[in-house]
């Protein structure tokens, strides 16, 4: 499995200068004033680590996990292992880019502010992972693409449409933030496992 998971982490090795020139750039944005960091790196580690799907499709590797003992198990185990690696290496980096600025920027660094915008973005990044892995194992990359641009077009429409009819008190609304700092963790964690257990199943009883 380790070489698995060093497999998908070469494969995205001559994509660093791509990820330090975007730092960069959006860097002297977030110095500005014009974009907070935060929401960009880690969603930019799961759609790159969503190109490994399409490496492994055109070097025809599914056919060679097959001639393996175990191969297809260890694969779908390595992907979520090195799509978490990849994440918690660009929230680090994003965070101390964070701090950087926030102290260059105003003299002193808001931890809650940080804290609470990585959270958030590591939740909304993992629940595109949990959606996207599944749905790659069992139709493709292309056409898991379009799905989930669906999914995500149909839940915007419907969340506009239901704050129509829901009213969303300050009082809800101050009472789950007093518990997102231990709720977010756990619900990641459940929708990782799930996420991964169906991407397994799936995979095992996929026919090349």
């Amino acid at each position: 499995m380790l070489g698995f998971i060093k497999k998908d982490i070469l494969m995205l090795k001559s994509n660093l200068k791509f990820f330090v020139i975007l730092l960069v750039i959006y860097g002297m944005m977030a110095m500005e004033g014009e974009m907070d960091l935060s929401f960009l790196l880690p969603f930019m580690s799961v759609m790159l680590m969503i190109s490994t799907f399409s490496y492994d499709q055109y070097n025809h590797w599914d056919s060679y996990l097959c001639t393996l003992p175990g191969g297809r198990k260890n694969s779908v185990r390595a992907k979520y292992l090195s799509t978490l690696l990849m994440i918690l290496a660009t929230t680090a980096v994003v965070t101390t880019s964070s701090l950087i600025i926030s102290y260059v920027k105003e003299q002193t660094i808001s931890y809650p502010d940080i804290f609470s915008s990585l959270l958030g973005v590591l939740f909304a990044t993992f629940l595109i992972q949990s959606l996207m892995y599944p749905s790659i194992y069992k139709f493709g990359v292309e056409k898991a693409r379009i799905g989930i641009f669906i999914i995500a077009f149909g839940t915007a429409i419907i969340g506009g449409i239901v704050s129509k009819f829901v009213d969303f008190s300050i009082e809800s609304v101050s009472f789950l933030e007093n518990y997102i700092a231990v709720l977010s963790p756990i619900l990641i964690a459940i929708m990782l496992y799930v996420s991964y257990k169906v991407s397994e199943r799936i995979y095992i009883h996929k026919e090349f």
